[in-house]
């Protein structure tokens, strides 16, 4: 029981990390109506650029992971000023191409920067391990878990309680008739690229923290399993993306120790699948009725 309960616990820790970078996605997509590929390599920016802080620059915890924040949501703002504003009416298959071109551009630039081997990062998360029942925690996890849920009740309450989140939803809703109401469609997704890009990069800190290696690819695999977490529980809805990143990190974590560590992913998958083919809108998307 308490090995199960330990990896129950490793899959909050994942799942967390999940959760935030699926935010990013089911954003963007509930109110620009587009999937945002580059999204998972934001995370990788966001690795180099606390990296480079610390080891190049010298810089102390607190200021470099603010830096990467800030830096990540600025890329964030400038990949949609630059490459999906102009392509808004544009067909959604352009929309696609150039999100997969966005995302093998920022993985080309880290490669010719750092190169292609894997680069050590020593942790910035000290925290000791503890014990509570026979259950040990390991002290990156504690701190993730907090920090996730600190994330993710601001965001809560940001969409829900301030004026801003008010024109995010209402700009969901209907872009056309947000604009004749006052509101400023461009800021507002622009905005809303800035506040996805800045839980990637918080995201992309938890990750490296964990596994202390970042290289080039280092956010191709954990966004795929994001965009996955956010269709999971429902794309386009915000406690969706809590509740499949989640499940998702639950699900991998006790996969890989009682079933297969090969197969861990093939079985997420699978889950994936099963769920759509159930509820294609996703756990708790909800089906909408457009006119054409």
């Amino acid at each position: 029981m308490e090995s199960i309960i330990e990896q129950f616990i490793n899959g909050l820790r994942s799942g967390s990390i999940y959760a935030l970078i699926a935010l990013g996605y089911t954003m963007v997509y509930g109110i620009a109506k587009m999937i945002n590929f580059a999204h998972g390599d934001i995370i990788m920016v966001g690795a180099y650029v606390l990296y480079v802080s610390i080891t190049d620059f010298k810089m102390p915890v607190i200021p470099a992971v603010l830096l990467t924040v800030v830096v990540c949501a600025v890329l964030g703002v400038a990949i949609e000023k630059i490459a999906y504003k102009p392509l808004r009416k544009a067909p959604p298959l352009a929309v696609l191409i150039t999100a997969i071109g966005v995302s093998y551009l920022l993985q080309s630039v880290a490669l010719l920067i750092f190169s292609a081997n894997p680069v050590t990062f020593k942790s910035i998360i000290n925290l000791e391990t503890i014990t509570v029942g026979g259950v040990t925690i390991p002290g990156i996890t504690i701190v993730t878990l907090v920090v996730t849920s600190i994330c993710m009740i601001a965001l809560t309450l940001f969409i829900n309680k301030t004026k801003a989140g008010s024109a995010m939803r209402a700009v969901s809703e209907d872009k056309a008739a947000a604009q004749l109401m006052g509101i400023n469609v461009n800021r507002t997704i622009s905005m809303t690229f800035a506040i996805g890009s800045a839980l990637a990069a918080v995201a992309g800190i938890m990750f490296i923290c964990q596994f202390q290696s970042i290289k080039p690819t280092l956010g191709a695999l954990p966004g795929i399993k994001a965009f996955v977490a956010a269709v999971l529980g429902g794309i386009g809805s915000v406690p969706g993306a809590m509740l499949g990143g989640i499940l998702l990190g639950v699900i991998e974590s006790l996969s890989k120790a009682y079933l297969s560590t090969e197969l861990s992913d093939a079985i997420v998958f699978g889950v994936l699948v099963i769920v759509l083919l159930v509820k294609p809108s996703g756990l708790l998307g909800k089906n909408r009725i457009e006119k054409v």
